[in-house]
């Protein structure tokens, strides 16, 4: 016998489900750089009427979601309801707008044609069935680059004009793959790792017959056809589209799974960097004997003591830092069972268009582990004090610990595999990490926790900048200028990382705004139960739902500190 609450529970459960498949069967490679493998024979499609009946879908969905009587859900239920209705309302959204579409570029997560680049080679093929599921997507690529410049032309058509930055970014990327000829092609690298040789045979055949004539194709469309009108530098906010400013203020809503505004926002990042002064004179003044932040910022940068040698000294330092959080971890978290992280460098070609680093979560099937993914080549233009931080941030207790512990939780699947789905907190965490770790003492010296420094203030550039950018208008060399006034990283990454703003519009936004809002919970809850607080519970208590909005972390934290109140 069926009642109220267990069939609410079931809808729930079921539209779960729905909200899952569906998001993921429009976003297959979200899906494996998740760890997932049920969506890898799915090349994607990046056409309008993909995108419209994804938007429809969700929107019924989301619907469904709303008439759940709320009153017939336990408390976990609740938790999942809440949830549940911020993801749908996302993705709907991101449908919907597909800012993507009228922005190419080659930025990985964000492009189309960069997610592949950066996923196909993460793949694993251990038997035929995942040997399948790779050249069935292997097959459908080149005509996903096809469509994609259909799709282009489309958006142009509705006034999406994209940048003549992006563009030229996409051109680069697509060449550069073609330069190193098939058997130089990553995106062989899964079948040659299984050693299946009629798998490689297929595979290498369909990129000489038509991924590499897509990638060409592609690259000459986008030079010829899309090239001459493209938007300018000083141009290149979103706002500057045709749906720009709405699509904008949905983006932001979902990376900050907030109601700040663009200009609160803006004001926020403005803030925190006043409020860092203190404490970059009294790092800088034990680090290198320096208290003003333009002399700190001028020395990091000029000293080529602080610069790498070899790639091998960055993979060592990066390994270094995992290996002294690992060594502490049971101390300051709970005792979870995760699997191993592991530190892989990034390919040269896709070096100049990514982040210094980024996390890919272990697969679910044990085949592969978690990995913090770095730059590592120029080393000589690489700074030491910025890759320890950087590995806090991915690893541990970053998003390795995290992440790779959420796929552990008794939870429904579509709260245990978030990432760009739930920023706000992912990043937040990230970047809580990076400033964890200087407390507990995990940093070898002062000048690479000038390093953690700049990254902050890096971070809350991004809430200048990226609304600068997108709901001001600033122009892409005013934002380059503002980040290399507040930051101590090179020319090179701040022109990278403003680039990865213009592309990606809001997603920078998550990783500030998301710290803020865990100090806060930490201070509020350390003032409520005093000698009662415990950081070990305190992080348990914030990872033991996995990837969350803002305002359901708020309120398990709530119930968590009324739970330890009672008790004692």
């Amino acid at each position: 016998m069926t009642t109220p609450e267990s069939d609410a529970s079931a809808r729930l459960a079921a539209l779960g489900e729905s909200y899952f498949t569906t998001q993921h069967s429009y976003d297959p490679y979200n899906a494996t750089l998740l760890g997932l493998g049920e969506f890898d024979y799915l090349p994607g499609d990046p056409s309008l009427d993909a995108s419209e009946k994804a938007s429809a879908d969700l929107a019924a969905i989301g619907e469904q979601v709303a008439a759940i009587d709320s009153a017939a859900l336990s408390e976990a239920d609740l938790i999942d309801h809440s949830v549940l209705t911020v993801l749908v309302r996302g993705a709907q959204q991101e449908a919907q707008h597909s800012l993507w579409a009228g922005n190419a570029s080659a930025k990985s997560y964000v492009s189309r044609q960069a997610l592949i680049f950066q996923t196909m080679p993460a793949m694993t093929v251990t038997d035929d069935d995942s040997a399948e599921r790779y050249l069935d997507r292997l097959s459908g690529v080149g005509g996903v680059l096809a469509s994609l410049g259909d799709r282009y032309a489309v958006e142009a058509g509705r006034g999406r004009i994209p940048t003549a930055l992006g563009i030229t970014h996409s051109v680069q990327q697509l060449e550069g793959y073609l330069a190193l000829g098939v058997q130089g092609d990553a995106l062989l690298a899964p079948v040659r790792a299984s050693g299946n040789a009629a798998a490689i045979e297929r595979a290498t055949s369909i990129l000489e017959n038509d991924v590499h004539p897509a990638m060409a194709a592609l690259a000459a469309r986008l030079r010829t056809e899309f090239l001459p009108g493209a938007r300018p530098n000083d141009q290149v906010g979103i706002k500057f589209i045709a749906g720009g400013d709405e699509g904008y203020a949905a983006t932001v809503a979902r990376h900050t799974t907030t109601t700040l505004t663009p200009a609160e926002i803006h004001q926020i990042g403005l803030d925190v960097l006043e409020e860092m002064k203190p404490e970059w004179s009294e790092v800088g003044q034990r680090a290198i004997g320096e208290g003003d932040f333009t002399v700190i910022a001028e020395r990091m940068r000029a000293d080529l003591s602080l610069r790498f040698d070899t790639s091998e000294q960055i993979v060592g330092m990066a390994q270094s830092a995992l290996d002294r959080a690992n060594a502490v971890r049971r101390q300051y978290y709970p005792d979870y069972d995760i699997p191993e992280c592991v530190i892989e460098e990034i390919n040269p070609i896709d070096a100049e268009h990514t982040a210094l680093a980024y996390y890919r979560p272990p697969a679910v099937d044990g085949s592969r582990p978690g990995a913090h993914c770095l730059v590592a080549s120029d080393p000589q233009e690489r700074f030491r004090f910025e890759y320890e931080a950087l590995a806090f941030h991915e690893s541990v207790p970053g998003h390795h610990m995290q992440l790779a512990m959420a796929q552990k939780l008794d939870i429904p699947r579509y709260r245990r595999y978030l990432d760009v789905e739930a920023c706000s907190f992912n990043e937040g965490w990230g970047l809580y990490s990076e400033q964890f770790a200087d407390e507990i003492g995990l940093y070898s010296d002062d000048v690479s926790r000038l390093g953690m420094l700049s990254f902050r203030a890096l971070r809350a550039c991004r809430l200048v900048v990226d609304t600068g950018i997108h709901h001001f208008g600033w122009s892409r060399e005013r934002a380059i200028e503002f980040m290399w006034d507040h930051t101590a990283t090179t020319r090179s990454h701040v022109r990278n990382e403003i680039d990865r703003y213009i592309a990606w519009p809001g997603q920078a936004l998550a990783y500030m705004i998301g710290r803020r809002e865990i100090l806060r919970l930490r201070e509020q809850a350390k003032q409520q139960l005093g000698s009662r607080f415990s950081i070990i519970d305190f992080h348990g208590t914030l990872l033991g739902s996995g990837s969350v909005p803002l305002s359901v972390l708020g309120d398990n934290v709530a119930r968590w500190t009324s739970s330890v109140a009672q008790d004692n």
